[in-house]
């Protein structure tokens, strides 16, 4: 029996029955008992492990309930294209090629034209580096890429191509391939590129698990496609899964999870099965997110791929077999239909079907007459902080006014839906202290940038941003009373700072990170 104490420690147990302690008993990874000094201290034997934690505070073990984690694995080692300039972002492709045998493809993550002062790029830029390496880095937001000549041509991507369903081959006004692919259209250069075998994967995914197991994150929600599953499973096969993963199906994986009989929420302790996801639209940064009016200063209104009766229709597929949904959904319109769709289903009472309570993923502009529906229909809001401060100028240039609604995450938590934060790594950093100085401050990051807080009152308190990144996520999840908390019989999940959360100041989190973290029982990351 392994047995530890911990004790002279400030505990914040998100137990409001117990809010504060100084000490816990763990056995065999999970918690027996929590309270002060003198009373855990009495319940040690000559077997108990007993650490003095000088003062430090402990808090239950955060989760990232939006993450890709297998891509968040594979951009560590591309190249890293989140520059402010596009001259920047190209000396870094350059070296990259440089390194790399020829014929071998570059890949790399993170641009954004939106703020880069050249703006966009296009294939020829990539092409003077080399013509034998095929090129293909992700936008930021990764609903655009933008590939070189050699990975178009791989790709069977001529200048007469049809644009593919869902998507754009991007092109100039004399009809050329720019080299910019929209949505859909990045699946045809993807589909080119060698796909990484299981061992690949697992790599990837050890350096994802590494990264967050740092930020004192344990468990994510993700929504990578299925072959992440499949490296996940034999990672525990093997004892190398450290984090716990709810892991969501992709849609093109539905009938196969029916068959085998996937059900969303069962699994072990360290890997579950989590939501079907969907996509509704796609992202404010290529513009292509479903919008009720045009944006600003133009005729588009986005691209939208399922509207209500889509929702209803997959819905009824999935739901009877206990298959949770999750959807996509980033404009106004997008938002609106996904709910309408979700109001049929509970209407028809199929959304109860299921375990898991529907979700949205990032709601990122809802039209102020749907908040209330989100709570009408039990539909959480699975939002992600960090981009509020990363998109406020894209919002207010293509938004205008509607972004007083955009990222509104005291307006939908006023609403009665559950919130639940996350990241969208790699879109962002899986940081999740940038994410709660987001949630309260919606100020930039970069303190040299002197700007207000971007629509302050949709601030939340540190308190109820901390909770979306605590205990919200394994309510929703089925797991309360069992993670994100410090009570008797949870799971020993914790994390270890210097500093008190609830008590530095909020430019503070941008700079806070965990001395240690700890799952089942067993710390699993220690400062340095």
């Amino acid at each position: 029996m392994n047995t530890k104490i911990l004790t002279n420690c400030r505990i914040y147990t998100f137990n409001p029955q117990q809010p504060v302690a100084e000490a816990l008993f763990i056995q065999d990874g999970r918690i027996l008992a929590v309270g002060n000094r003198s009373d855990i201290s009495a319940l040690a034997d000559r077997n108990t492990i007993v650490e003095e934690m000088g003062g430090q505070v402990l808090l239950p073990a955060l989760t990232d309930a939006h993450i890709h984690m297998l891509e968040y694995g594979h951009s560590l080692q591309r190249v890293n294209c989140e520059t402010s300039t596009r001259i920047e972002c190209l000396q870094r492709v350059q070296e990259r090629v440089e390194q790399t045998p020829v014929g071998q493809w570059v890949l790399g993550h993170g641009w954004n034209h939106n703020i880069w002062p050249e703006g966009s790029g296009d294939k020829t830029m990539l092409d003077v580096f080399s013509p034998q390496h095929p090129i293909y880095l992700t936008h930021k937001s990764l609903h655009s890429g933008w590939a070189n000549s050699a990975a178009l041509q791989l790709a069977g991507i001529r200048e007469d191509s049809p644009n593919p369903e869902g998507g754009v081959f991007q092109r100039d006004l004399n009809g050329q391939l720019t080299g910019i692919l929209l949505e859909g259209a990045m699946r045809v250069v993807e589909a080119a590129i060698p796909h990484p075998d299981q061992n690949a994967c697992m790599h990837a995914l050890s350096l994802a698990q590494k990264s967050l197991l740092s930020f004192g994150i344990t468990c994510v929600h993700d929504f990578d496609p299925w072959d992440a599953y499949t490296a996940l499973a034999a990672m525990q096969d093997d004892h190398q899964l450290t984090l716990r993963v709810m892991k969501g199906i992709p849609l093109p994986n539905l009938d196969e999870a029916i068959a085998t009989g996937l059900k969303s929420g069962r699994g072990s302790s360290h890997l579950r099965i989590g939501w079907l996801k969907l996509f509704a639209d796609g992202a404010l940064g290529p513009q292509t997110a479903a919008l009720l009016a045009p944006y600003e200063g133009s005729t588009s209104t986005g691209m939208l791929f399922l509207q209500g009766e889509d929702i209803v229709e997959i819905g009824q597929k999935a739901l009877p077999h206990g298959i949770s949904l999750a959807v996509h959904a980033i404009g106004d319109r997008a938002n609106h239909e996904i709910i309408n769709g979700y109001a049929q289903l509970d209407e028809m009472g199929l959304l109860q079907k299921a375990a898991l309570p529907a979700r949205i993923e990032h709601v990122q502009l809802i039209d102020p007459q749907d908040i209330p529906r989100l709570a009408a229909h039990g539909i959480t809001a699975s939002m992600q902080p960090i981009h509020a401060i990363s998109d406020r100028h894209m919002a207010d240039r293509y938004w205008g006014e509607r972004s007083e609604y955009a990222y509104a995450w005291n307006s939908v938590a006023a609403g009665g839906a559950r919130l639940i934060f996350g990241s969208d790594a790699p879109v962002e950093s899986p940081n999740p202290y940038w994410g709660i100085f987001a949630a309260t401050t919606r100020k930039p990051l970069d303190s040299q940038e002197k700007l207000d807080g971007w629509y302050p009152q949709q601030c939340l308190s540190v308190a109820d941003a901390l909770a979306a990144y605590i205990t919200q996520p394994h309510r929703i999840a089925g797991q309360s009373g069992k993670l994100g908390v410090i009570q008797k019989d949870a799971f020993a999940d914790l994390v270890c700072f210097k500093s008190d959360p609830f008590t530095i100041a909020e430019a503070d989190f941008v700079d806070l990170l965990p001395q240690a973290t700890m799952v089942d029982g067993e710390w699993v990351f220690n400062q340095a």
